[in-house]
């Protein structure tokens, strides 16, 4: 086909304008991939505020500075705007926006219905779309194609449609988005081939599969076997614990196997975007089909209880003192999902908070990536601000509560200055004179 030939030709000339939808912590390190690859981009948010920072040169996400932001607008390579009647000029939409749970646990596809609607009211010939947001098999298909016909467009011939997940991995220095192989699927053989020749010219490897389904349930199952494996390691350190057995020195003696074992390790709870809700999408999936996913839903069980498990652990831990938890100070280090990063979302802190708050503990926080605590959908906090971490305020303390284990921290200025540690990620290991610190 021409069409075909003619949108290959314009992704080899870096004539292509990429649209990316939804600024966050996928959509802004692909701009970056596409940009270190001389292709401009227009990105699209509805939230104004993140709009105006990026065009001001401002980063709001802490492994894409500053520097790099002021870079793309000062080159001319980069507008942001919430303007969506504005879909209609780039050659390819990525779609990058949140796929949420609902509160009975079911997949809330609101943002991408959303999006596509916006879409499919400027739909041109020749456009490429491309849903990233991670989600269950056949929404490309069952979801979004239906939507985007409204346009009078024909898939495949008009325009063109594909799936690829995103595989961001906030806080690892070693994997860019342009460093992670990509996961294609195509609606059919030429959205397919048009994805591939896009993305093959800023993503370091680029593996094609035979359906968007394929591709969607890829992503899936990468995020299920993580939150299985942690759960079996989270269960164990439950067990090990009662033993009195050091679940992270069995860890680190198990993966000097050099083969069939991969190191998992167990923690307050999940968090991030993918991994605690991603494998509820798979069994809502199988509710549909008639199934039941026990194993899944198992996994789930015992990684939402391991919040509930560390305040067990703390009110032992103080009960030792002849302390109660009510009235007791508790500082909380870390309110990001995982270590060095400024991500809070679905963070086992906020449930910790909560729990803590409702017994009536006097509590702080200190996170060195999230200055104040953000208003977060299922949880209500009141708002606070990260304290200082002195030796003053971690002498003050009544125990001091590992959540986040932040290379930033000075462990050994915590475990020194500190008269009572629970550690829920083991960040005290090999420090000495820690007999005051508590693994859990």
């Amino acid at each position: 086909m021409a069409i075909q030939a003619q949108w290959k030709q314009k992704v080899l000339d870096r004539e292509c304008l990429i649209g990316v939808i939804g600024l966050g912590y996928v959509g802004l390190p692909l701009i970056s991939a596409f940009y270190h690859k001389k292709y401009k981009a227009l990105g699209f948010d509805v939230d104004a505020a993140k709009v105006e920072s990026l065009n001001q040169g401002r980063s709001y996400i802490k492994h894409i500075s500053d520097e790099e932001v002021t870079n793309w607008r000062k080159e001319g390579q980069f507008e942001a705007t919430c303007d969506l009647s504005r879909l209609a000029e780039p050659d390819v939409l990525l779609i990058c926006v949140p796929t949420p749970l609902s509160d009975s646990r079911d997949p809330d596809l609101s943002y991408v219905e959303q999006t596509t609607r916006s879409i499919a009211k400027v739909l041109r010939p020749g456009q490429l779309v491309i849903l990233e947001s991670t989600t269950y098999p056949t929404t490309t298909r069952d979801v979004m194609l239906p939507i985007l016909e409204e346009s009078g467009l024909k898939v495949g011939e008009d325009f063109f449609l594909a799936y690829s997940p995103e595989r961001e991995d906030p806080g690892n220095v070693d994997f860019t988005a342009a460093g992670i192989p990509k996961v294609v699927g195509g609606y059919d053989p030429i959205s397919l081939d048009l994805a591939v020749a896009l993305y093959s010219q800023a993503i370091v490897k680029v593996i094609p599969v035979s359906s968007c389904e394929v591709a969607e349930a890829c992503k899936i199952l990468e995020n299920t076997y993580r939150a299985v494996n942690i759960a079996l390691v989270n269960e164990l350190k439950m067990l090990f614990d009662r033993m009195g057995i050091d679940v992270w020195e069995v860890i680190d003696a198990a993966k000097t196997k050099p083969f069939g074992f991969q190191a998992f390790y167990p923690g307050p709870g999940l968090g991030g975007h993918c991994i605690p809700i991603d494998p509820f999408y798979l069994t809502w999936l199988a509710r549909k089909q008639g199934l039941t996913t026990r194993f899944i839903e198992l996994a789930g069980e015992v990684n939402s209880s391991m919040p509930e498990y560390v305040i067990t652990r703390l009110a032992e831990f103080l009960n030792e003192q002849c302390k109660p938890i009510k009235g007791s100070k508790i500082l909380i280090l870390g309110v990001a999902y995982k270590k060095d990063v400024d991500d809070p979302r679905e963070s086992p802190s906020f449930t910790l908070m909560e729990e803590l708050l409702s017994r009536g503990a006097d509590l702080s926080y200190n996170d060195p990536h999230i200055p104040s605590l953000p208003k977060m959908r299922h949880h209500d906090l009141p708002a606070m601000e990260s304290v200082e971490l002195t030796a003053e305020t971690l002498a003050a303390q009544d125990c001091v509560l590992i959540a986040t284990d932040h290379t930033a921290y000075d462990y050994e200025f915590i475990v020194k200055h500190s008269t009572m540690i629970l550690d829920t990620r083991n960040a005290t290991k090999n420090i000495a004179n820690s007999q005051h610190v508590l693994k859990a």
